[in-house]
């Protein structure tokens, strides 16, 4: 028994000195560029066996022997890349470096294929390799939390939704499959639940619906997308025509997910209807998922005058997190939608990486664009180039040809030309398609001044590229500055690690919240532009008729797109902290956010002047800084129902909704609502608001450190707060006083950040003068 314990002892003893690598000559694989070849388009074996001793005797100079360089060299490029790729110590590569036969040598690095990319951004993966101390990997990737999605329903087909290594759905579940109509969807062990709801569709219609508008699946493809974004499968080889290539994946990958089909073809406008969503969100409480992503909205109202703000609030009394998107309607001020407190709502701004197409103008000039365009031009020479405002046909304003709307080009003078429209009104992609069926062979879209220099790689028809509002006047000068202009586009190209990254999206909807300014709204930002998820293959990516082309991933650009982002890193924190409530959840993620981009400055907003926290919120989600807050700004249902009570809503009213006896306290503020964010309305004089921390980390002593707004002076009593045990809570007040006797008009920001030198809980300040 001794012997054996010995000569096991030995066996690891020996195993361990063979994985060490000694300090004075580190191996590494190296690769070897020697340029092309020149033996043709049919080498012979005897031409590769001739290149391949070329490599071992290149090498061999240096190594001293032939032998020794074979078993150095395991591959060799032979056909059309002349090189090779060998074990090599710093220093063997250093020599090979300097023959003049060698173009270069570099390290065999270690390369995934890239996913949608927002989550290498959010750094929950590094390259596509998941990275070790990540909330990917600590959450478990969301293992059974279950994540409801209100939208247009979902392609099953999708490899999203594959049940690959998915064990039994979690007893909890209580939902259904809706397959038993002409056109089902069969569930899985991923997709465990997809019902839908038409009846306020129906009667908003006034007509009965046939068995087309009877089923759950998608066929619009807005739904596929963002349910795959919040909780899809590993997809590897995911891309748009090529570009973009890796592998898809949701935030909780792991996650089960049900779609509630609610979004139904427009009618004036209107596709989700408060009925159809209300019934969903009592369905979906009852059907036992943990978090509901709900990338829809409308204009802003009472907060219970909203089917999405009443659903919500019932969700969240069970725990369950409602995340929300901010809407589409940016840069205006103020018109951010979904702005009740219990609501999380989402802006949208950019990643680092970009689909670019150039356009080359006849006078040198490139501009920088963004496509996802799968045709190219034919010719590599340039083309004519029109202003879409030179070009109306008959009866059509220049103001409307400009925006190449349906009708308002003239075929005769387009035909053979690429086209510049400007952005607006009608959507980027019919623009195209009015190029093309006017015969152009291409499509330069200009941005508007409000759009500023934010650009959308879309699925054109054509050649096509986006170019931004400085840009566009460039390519408009020019074209007004000689008779014969002329252009070119590049094809798409994949760029990664661009900065700045990220910035403001101008369609986001922004700030201040018209309905309760005193709560800050949107909440927080997520990558929202170019994102790639699951497609239906119902339509075209464009989704136009005429769009014949089938694909089972799309870009898509919006605040539904980075909603569903925090729905999956909700999804992740459910699983690690289960016992966290939605508002603790809420917290962790903004307190931990960022309003700095990948150059360290500040996050820009597209007009290229600082953003500020009514584009943004509190900043940019973090999530692996969301999983360890360390201090977080709870809120109960009486938190919530005390809200109202300072809103204005009476005691008989609130007792219809609370499930409890309730009476309203005899003064609250508004200003002592529990909220992340800190958002004064209109400062006077002096005004002080109070809030609570509940410690969720390691016990320690934070100190309060401020950023002062413009014209303010911000101070914070107590100043220190000190913690010894995890569930402890502290108050604190923050009161803020103007500086000058003057009046200044609007609004000034500023932040407030408690630390205890591991953990920065940041809230933003908002205050008006």
């Amino acid at each position: 028994m001794r012997l054996s314990v010995l000569s096991s002892l030995l066996l690891l003893v020996l195993l361990f000195s063979l994985l060490q690598t000694p300090t004075f000559a580190v191996k590494k694989s190296y690769i070897v560029y020697l340029g092309g070849h020149n033996h043709g388009l049919e080498p012979t074996s005897v031409d590769l066996d001739h290149v391949i001793n070329s490599h071992y005797e290149l090498l061999a100079s240096l190594v001293g022997s032939t032998d020794t360089a074979k078993e150095k060299i395991f591959y060799s490029y032979t056909r059309n890349i002349n090189g090779f790729a060998a074990i090599l110590d710093e220093e063997e590569a250093a020599q090979i470096a300097n023959h003049p036969n060698v173009v270069s040598v570099f390290l065999n690095k270690g390369r995934k294929l890239h996913t949608t990319r927002s989550w290498d951004f959010l750094r929950l993966e590094k390259e596509g390799v998941i990275l070790s101390g990540s909330l990917w990997k600590k959450s478990r990737f969301g293992e059974d939390t279950i994540i409801g999605n209100l939208d247009t329903g979902v392609w099953p087909e999708s490899k999203s939704f594959s049940d690959e290594g998915m064990g039994p759905i979690p007893s909890r579940w209580q939902g259904s499959c809706q397959d038993d109509t002409a056109d089902g969807v069969r569930c899985n062990r991923k997709l465990i639940g997809a019902r839908y709801f038409n009846k306020g569709y129906e009667a908003f219609l006034g007509g009965k619906l046939n068995d087309t508008f009877k089923t759950a699946r998608d066929h619009e493809g807005h739904g596929s997308h963002t349910l795959s974004t919040a909780g899809g499968n590993f997809v590897p080889g995911a891309s748009v025509f090529g570009y973009g290539n890796g592998t898809a994946k949701g935030g909780s990958p792991k996650a089960r997910v049900a779609a509630y089909k609610v979004c139904w073809p427009p009618i004036n406008g209107s596709e989700c209807f408060d009925a159809d969503i209300m019934a969903a969100f009592d369905a979906a409480i009852s059907d036992g998922v943990d978090v509901l992503s709900v990338s829809l909205g409308g204009e802003t109202a009472e907060f219970f005058e909203d089917g999405l703000s009443i659903g919500a609030f019932h969700a969240v009394k069970k725990g369950i997190s409602v995340v929300l998107s901010a809407g589409n309607s940016g840069p205006t001020p103020g018109s951010v939608s979904n702005v009740s407190p219990w609501m999380f709502t989402i802006g949208a701004s950019t990643l680092d990486r970009e689909f670019t197409s150039y356009v080359e103008l006849g006078n040198k000039k490139h501009l920088k664009g963004a496509s996802l365009a799968s045709a190219t031009l034919s010719s590599r020479s340039s083309y004519p180039l029109i202003s879409a405002d030179k070009v109306k046909a008959a009866n059509t304003s220049a103001a409307d040809a400009i925006l190449c709307l349906p009708g308002t080009l003239d075929p005769k003078m387009v035909k053979g030309k690429i086209l510049v429209c400007l952005r607006g009104i009608n959507a980027r992609t019919d623009k195209g398609k009015q190029a093309l069926l006017a015969g152009a062979v291409g499509m330069i879209l200009a941005n508007d001044k409000n759009s500023g220099n934010e650009v959308i790689a879309d699925p054109h028809l054509l050649p096509a590229t986006h170019i931004n509002f400085t840009d566009g006047a460039t390519v408009f000068a020019y074209v007004n500055s000689t008779k014969n202009p002329t252009a070119y586009i590049t094809p798409v190209k994949t760029e990664l690690n661009t900065k700045p990254a990220p910035f403001m999206a101008s369609f986001s909807s922004r700030g201040p919240n018209l309905i309760e300014p005193s709560i800050l709204k949107p909440d927080i930002t997520a990558p929202g532009v170019s994102i790639i998820a699951a497609f239906t293959e119902s339509v075209g990516p464009t989704e136009e008729i005429s769009d014949k082309r089938r694909i089972p991933f799309t870009s898509q650009s919006g605040t539904s797109m980075s909603c569903p982002h925090v729905s999956g890193i909700v999804g992740l924190l459910k699983s690690l902290h289960p016992d966290w409530s939605p508002a603790a959840i809420k917290s962790a993620i903004m307190t931990s956010a960022r309003t700095r981009d990948n150059t360290e400055q500040p996050m820009l907003d597209s007009s290229n002047k600082k953003a500020t926290p009514f584009a943004y919120g509190a900043g940019h989600v973090r999530p692996n800084r969301a999983m360890d807050p360390g201090l977080v700004y709870d809120l109960t249902v009486d938190d919530y129902l005390n809200f109202l009570c300072a809103r204005g809503y009476n005691q008989s009213m609130i007792r219809l909704f609370s499930d409890k006896p309730y009476t309203c306290p005899k003064s609250f503020s508004l200003a002592h609502f529990n909220y992340p964010s800190i958002s004064v309305p209109q400062l006077s004089g002096s005004t002080t608001v109070s809030r609570k921390v509940k410690n969720v980390g390691s016990p320690g002593t934070y100190n309060a450190r401020v950023r002062s707004p413009a014209g303010v002076r911000v101070s914070v009593n107590p100043s220190k707060l000190k913690f010894e045990k995890i569930g402890e809570e502290k108050k604190f007040e923050v009161t803020f006083k103007t500086r000058t006797n003057g009046q200044l008009a609007g609004y000034v920001f500023g932040q407030l950040i408690w630390s205890d030198g591991q953990h920065y809980v940041r809230s933003p300040l908002v205050v008006k003068h």
